[in-house]
């Protein structure tokens, strides 16, 4: 659940935190739609003050094998609905190590610049 993790603990704490990387999530439908729905009526109200603070929510994701997929694909939607800027990739695999692998070699760097 550290995609998950990363979502609540960053965007309630944008003051805290410049860089979200995110590999592989999505809040669960349905069983996690009232923390959600919570999560996006904050983004709602603070969508200015999140889009100011973070640098960067980077959204990694394996393919559609990952089981986060469809999950990660309503959130992606909802995240344009509220204007929230974000970027996401995509990389061949499933829930696995070496999807999460590639999503550090790709957000790493961009810590950096």
């Amino acid at each position: 659940m550290g995609g998950i993790n990363t979502l609540y603990t960053g965007l309630n704490n944008t003051d805290m935190f410049s860089y979200l990387g995110v590999f592989s999530s999505g809040w669960i439908m349905p069983m996690q739609k009232d923390l959600a729905e919570g999560q996006y009526t904050l983004m709602q109200r603070r969508a200015d003050t999140i889009n100011n603070n973070l640098k960067i929510l980077w959204i990694g994701m394996g393919g559609k094998e990952d089981i986060a997929y469809k999950n990660c694909q309503l959130m992606l939607g909802r995240l344009d609905e509220l204007k929230i800027k974000h970027s996401y990739s995509e990389y061949p695999g499933g829930h696995t190590w070496p999807v999460w692998r590639n999503n550090l070699y790709n957000f790493a760097p961009l810590l950096f610049q």
